[in-house]
């Protein structure tokens, strides 16, 4: 770990909704946004707005006025205008909206119109409006956010882009508030992320707390949901690739775990202690530089310290780390973590000596576990145990292995995660059903693990894809081959980000339209593995 991760300059301060309130403002109208039909004439921001949409009556039964509203909403572009007006009448009706104070029911109701306006842009507005109430309702007991969003209405149309493009965002953003702020300032919103000023601002930030872990944890949560925000701002406006995307989620993820690590240690040990002799070493998609907004973290943690005491010490730093990522505060989760890659897995110590890790990797791991070590890197702490591991790992995968044994240990893990991950949908499931994400996966790993032992460039972790291109210019593989399944796998990728984005649990897709890229990976496992896997055991 960086001495320099520990101790930086003071970091800018950020721009906060506080700065929004003020009891003592008169809240003034937000400008008109454009829209397909004037609307402003039949909404206005005198008493509550909405009051001529809706009676006090059931909701049940629409009024003529209401009726009158509803051939507004569906003049400017609402296809189901009637459902609109049972939302408003809940939210009108709902113990939160009547319990307001009476400046912040003022802000709710002037805000509502613009809302349905900005909405209204949108293919889908009702949808996009439902998302934005839903979002003005959670915020609605806290006026600073009202009065952010009255105060600045540039930010309306902003904020409807994102509620529009994904669901995943909009729900995001809703348990997330705070995260409205970035959107006052669209040239930080949008700027290249710098990791090197990633690692400053957060270290000032963590340093304006010192002794407290409370508010640290909350700072490294506001860090870290503020820039994958505008990782998802630039992402849903094309600014930036889904490979470049994971870079950087991954970058972000690496900064956050040697900051954790460096406060956990300071908590522990105290401010003035040397760093620890400890590493933090990532699996799965932190190893390979593929997360997502959501993933989990798969983390190894190892240390290299002949102190009588340090196993103790290690097992008590990993502990108040993985309860810093994982506990989740007012201020929400960190990251999800799984540990279980860890020697000898959940029954295993939840810290392993480098000695010990070595010793298990060289004598112990199965086959599947060699298959995981082609994803793994050193993301965070001691460098020399960084570089030890590196090296560790280089060496296990340079092992001379029996092909066949290989081939059997493959098929038989590949056959496992199948019946993991059972689909009845009739879809075609991205990652785990023939054809998918997994296959083109082991079969680089299977190249990787069987021919690193005489070409060394494939043991560098540098994705799918990249190994792929290794293996072809190596002559392992036909150029078209690789090159096809290299295709389907980035289309697969960029398939499996747009669902994701939408809120969805599994990558499911029309079977018909992958079938070629389906073909294009069963192609490469065949090509380097022999028979599919889904094919019968000889006799």
């Amino acid at each position: 770990m960086s001495n320099t991760a520990c101790s930086t300059g003071m970091m800018r301060k950020r721009r906060t909704c506080q700065k929004a309130q003020s009891n003592g403002r008169r809240s003034r109208a937000p400008a008109v946004l454009p829209m397909r039909v004037p609307l402003a004439s039949r909404w206005h921001f005198t008493a509550p707005p909405w009051n001529g949409i809706l009676t006090p009556c059931s909701v049940r039964r629409i009024s003529a006025q209401s009726a009158e509203r509803s051939g507004a909403l569906s003049a400017a572009g609402y296809p189901d205008p009637a459902a609109v007006v049972v939302s408003l009448a809940r939210v009108r009706g709902s113990s939160r909206y009547l319990q307001l104070p009476t400046l912040s029911r003022q802000r709710f109701d002037a805000l509502v119109p613009q809302l349905l306006r900005a909405a209204a842009t949108w293919p889908e507005p009702r949808t996009v409006f439902e998302r934005l109430l839903a979002l003005l309702e959670a915020i609605s007991g806290r006026s600073a956010y009202l009065a952010l969003l009255v105060e600045h209405p540039p930010v309306l149309p902003r904020l409807a882009e994102l509620m529009a493009a994904s669901a995943w965002a909009a729900e995001h953003l809703t348990r997330h508030p705070i995260l409205l702020d970035e959107l006052l300032d669209s040239r930080t919103l949008f700027a290249e992320p710098d990791w090197t000023e990633w690692r400053r601002e957060l270290a000032a930030s963590l340093e304006a707390h010192p002794g407290d872990a409370e508010a640290q944890m909350d700072a490294l949560r506001h860090f870290q949901h503020a820039q994958s925000f505008r990782l998802l701002a630039q992402d849903l406006t094309g600014r930036v690739s889904v490979e470049r995307l994971a870079d950087h989620l991954s970058a972000l993820a690496d900064i956050v775990l040697d900051a954790t690590l460096c406060s956990c240690w300071s908590h522990i040990s105290g401010p003035d202690a040397s760093p620890p002799k400890f590493a933090i070493v990532g699996y799965g998609k932190l190893g390979g530089k593929e997360l997502g907004y959501a993933s989990d973290l798969d983390l190894v943690f190892l240390y290299d310290d002949e102190d009588e005491a340090a196993a103790e010490r290690y097992a008590r730093l990993a502990q108040r780390m993985n309860t810093w990522l994982a506990s989740i505060t007012a201020a929400g989760r960190l990251y999800e973590t799984d540990l279980r890659l860890r020697p000898d897995g959940v029954s295993g110590l939840l810290v392993s000596s480098f000695e010990a890790f070595r010793k298990y990797q060289l004598e112990q791991a199965w086959t599947w576990e060699h298959q995981a070590l082609t994803r793994a890197r050193f993301v965070a702490g001691d460098a020399s145990i960084g570089a030890a591991f590196e090296s560790l790992r280089e060496a296990i995968l340079r092992v001379p292995r029996n092909s066949q044994t290989l081939k059997d240990d493959i098929v038989d893990m590949r056959r496992r995660m199948y019946l993991a991950h059972p689909n009845r949908s009739g879809n075609f499931d991205l990652k785990h059903d023939p054809g998918g994400m997994v296959d083109l996966e082991f079969s680089v790993q299977f190249l990787v693990l069987a021919q690193s032992h005489m070409h060394p460039s494939l043991t560098r972790n540098a994705g799918n894809i990249a190994l792929l291109g290794f293996a072809a210019a190596l002559g392992l593989l036909p150029t078209k081959v690789a090159e096809a399944a290299a295709d389907a796998y980035r289309e697969y990728r960029r398939l499996q980000h747009q669902i994701r984005l939408q809120g969805a649990r599994e990558a499911r897709v029309d079977p018909q339209a992958q079938a070629a890229r389906r073909q294009a990976v069963d192609e490469l496992w065949r090509t380097v593995l022999g028979r599919s896997w889904t094919e019968p055991e000889a006799e």
